[in-house]
């Protein structure tokens, strides 16, 4: 059963147009049945199709596929036989993943000695700093710190002129935001676990996008939340609002996790119809959706920047929606300040439980993040655009010409490139990668249950020869995979 403990039921329609997005009915002389589980065995590893989702009965899914009982009843026991189905009489039959399946164990192991420096370090996707602008950022906050030197130094909602810069931000963006309305936290993970703690206790249900952010989907674990995913559609399309309407509905969670701006680690933006219509069915539904904004401002070219999406908090009349945000993906991950907005009432909460935490963000970091915001900001932004833009094409030119079987869809924004590895297992390719001398974090990471298995994200991070060089390296490990080559052990890659 479903290690995020929730069991949901999927409807023949429902089921019948997934098959048909993922290969159904098979060309060639691929049986049906064969064909109608090798497409279903897809959708469970790419994360389309939930772990511990009931299935509908052969019936309705024959009259849904226009096939005869006796096909989608092969179909079931084929899936049976490779581990992907079980099934109890009278009650019905739910997806599993066989014994074995591997799953992402978040430990960290050390790098071989035998590698020395030469890895090519592609589990993290952050850049280095922006130059000049942080230079400058930090020390005119030099001159603004001995006016705060002489207090206290504890700002548990963050410095006043950090709080209205972020508020006067967002008010350029369209949602009229008050200095009350922020709180000041150390990094977008600070934030979060903040939200989590006031807005949900252990057992409660979350609902997240498949895939999603690793770190994040591994933190509400840890915290004993039930996660509940909901599959995204390709870059293009955005999320399935339909099916979202469906889960809120059914799972009720307290709170949804999404990331709407240049998704990660898909790349995906989402339209301004699609936001509207999941913070509608969120209030409907009574969750709180928090929506991480850490990649928002990372579109990567002028046609998205000029005509970007209203942010999420922007359809909301009611407290529906609290964001995220931070300056580590904007700017550099070495400055660790994010944020909180949300309704008054929502901010004094989270102040008020800071005590048990830690008390307040660095006062310093916060005078630069206030400095960039009003002065360097968008010269930074800029210049992080065009360099982040160039990486893309260096690593999508290389990819294409090493491994033209490997697809992915191009971002137009964001740090990350979600690449579909053609039936190689993400986590051989990983575990291979890092005896090459690169170190890839595998799709597993940013699902669950598992999911995701033939994934693998790259990060915009690096360009040129570098570039060229890392995918030469992931070419090899793919060769070595796929002649029967595996690693000793695996290192698990830092992914950020």
């Amino acid at each position: 059963m479903s290690g995020h403990g929730w069991t949901t039921a999927v409807g023949a329609a429902r089921l019948a147009s997934l098959l048909g997005g993922a290969g159904f009915p098979p060309t060639g002389r691929t049986p049906a049945y064969r064909g109608l589980a090798e497409s279903a065995r897809l959708l469970l590893l790419e994360g389309r199709l939930g772990v511990g989702v009931r299935l509908p009965a052969e019936r309705e899914l024959a009259a849904a596929l226009a096939v005869s009982r006796t096909t989608v009843a092969a179909g079931y026991q084929q899936l049976r036989d490779w581990g992907y189905l079980t099934s109890r009489r009278g009650s019905g039959s739910w997806t599993v993943l066989p014994d074995g399946h591997p799953v992402p164990s978040g430990g960290v192991e050390p790098l071989p000695p035998e590698l020395g420096g030469a890895v090519i370090d592609l589990g993290c996707a952050a850049m280095p700093a922006p130059e000049p602008w942080l230079t400058a950022g930090y020390a005119a906050a030099l001159e603004d710190l001995p006016a705060h030197a002489r207090g206290h130094g504890d700002y548990p909602a963050g410095v006043p002129a950090l709080r209205e810069a972020l508020a006067d931000r967002y008010t350029a963006r369209g949602v009229p935001t008050m200095p009350e309305q922020i709180m000041v936290t150390t990094g977008a993970m600070g934030a979060l676990q903040a939200v989590r703690r006031l807005l949900t206790g252990p057992g409660d249900r979350a609902a997240v996008e498949a895939p999603s952010y690793a770190n994040v989907l591994q933190m509400l674990r840890r915290d004993g939340l039930r996660l509940v995913p909901v599959g995204m559609g390709d870059a293009l399309s955005g999320w399935d609002v339909a099916e979202w309407r469906r889960v809120l509905r059914g799972a009720a969670p307290r709170i949804a996790y999404v990331i709407p701006d240049f998704h990660n680690p898909t790349g995906t933006l989402v339209p301004d119809a699609q936001r509207a219509a999941l913070v509608a069915a969120a209030r409907a539904a009574g969750t709180v959706l928090v929506a991480d904004e850490t990649m928002a401002e990372l579109a990567l070219e002028d046609d998205v920047a000029q005509a970007l999406p209203r942010p999420l908090a922007a359809f909301d009349p009611g407290g529906a929606v609290v964001t995220v945000g931070s300056a580590s993906k904007a700017l550099w991950a070495g400055l660790r300040i994010g944020w909180v907005r949300a309704a008054p009432g929502v901010i004094r909460g989270l102040v008020s439980a800071r005590s048990y935490g830690d008390l307040g963000s660095p006062v310093l970091e916060q005078l630069a993040v206030a400095r960039l915001l009003r002065d360097g900001w968008d010269g930074a932004l800029a210049d992080r655009r065009r360099r982040i833009r160039a990486n893309r094409d260096d690593l999508a030119a290389a990819l294409r010409s090493a491994r033209p079987g490997w697809r992915f869809d191009l971002p137009s924004g964001g740090l990350t490139l979600w690449v579909r590895t053609d039936g190689q297992s993400g986590a051989a390719l990983a575990a291979e990668g890092d005896r090459h001398g690169v170190r890839i974090a595998a799709g597993t990471r940013f699902g669950l249950d598992g999911a995701f298995e033939q994934y693998l994200r790259l990060p915009l991070t690096v360009g040129g020869d570098t570039a060229r060089e890392a995918v030469r390296r992931l070419a090899l490990a793919a060769d070595s995979v796929a002649g029967g080559a595996r690693a000793t052990s695996a290192v698990e890659v830092f992914v950020a």
